[in-house]
């Protein structure tokens, strides 16, 4: 055993404990925090959840809202196309001639 006068540096001990992001288990908190169970989100947390909810709530409603309008007029250009078709053109009649339908 050598001895010294002087302390020896030793090397630091320190805890480390490595920390992760769980989706799951943010989303899991979150949610029942919107829900009204108990939860560790503070009363912050918990608003800024209930807002963020409304507002995914307000964008779901806009785009189903988009899409009807948007299927709604590809309906409407197909039907007056096909009326347009059927009585103002001579599409038809050259259809039956060339069916040979009602000779």
């Amino acid at each position: 055993m050598k001895f010294t006068m002087f302390k020896t540096p030793q090397p630091k001990n320190f805890t480390y404990r490595p920390r992760y992001y769980d989706k799951a288990k943010e989303e899991r908190e979150r949610r029942k925090a919107e829900l009204g169970y108990e939860s560790k989100l503070d009363h912050g947390e918990n608003l800024r959840a209930m807002i963020s909810q409304r507002w995914r709530k307000d964008d779901s409603e806009k785009s189903r809202s988009r899409f009807k309008v948007a299927s709604y007029l590809v309906m409407a250009t197909i039907i007056v196309g096909s009326i347009y078709v059927i009585f103002l053109t001579d599409f038809v009649d050259k259809l039956v001639a060339l069916f040979g339908v009602g000779r």
